[in-house]
């Protein structure tokens, strides 16, 4: 699964988007259809079936507007899933080298 950043604009669909507030914003993104799911790929796993990913539903552009703002105030992020991870890369919030997998599932951390 490669992941361009042309594809946020081609593929559509929707992300959650939620903000955690506490010392630091912490901003979680996760592509809509993956949220409730549980990926796990021997050790390594990927949990959203809790509160943290449990956002605002959004369009991508929706999405991109919220994070920019948010990357202006050094907010530290998550991203999980194809369309989460080309909109992080879209806006220059992460670099390709900075994407992991897990059972195929990309996602990112930005942390300042």
């Amino acid at each position: 699964m490669e992941i361009e950043k042309e594809n946020i604009n081609s593929n559509g669909g929707k992300v959650l988007l939620k903000v955690h507030k506490s010392y630091r914003i912490v901003i979680a993104v996760c592509d809509k259809e993956l949220y409730g799911e549980k990926i796990i790929d021997g050790k390594k796993q990927l949990d959203l079936t809790g509160e943290f990913f449990k956002g605002e539903e959004m369009t991508l552009e929706e999405a991109k507007e919220r994070i920019i703002n948010y990357y202006k105030e050094d907010a530290t992020f998550n991203f999980i899933g194809e369309k989460s991870v080309a909109l992080a890369l879209e806006t220059g919030i992460i670099e390709k080298e900075g994407i992991l997998k897990v059972s195929g599932v990309p996602f990112s951390l930005r942390l300042l």
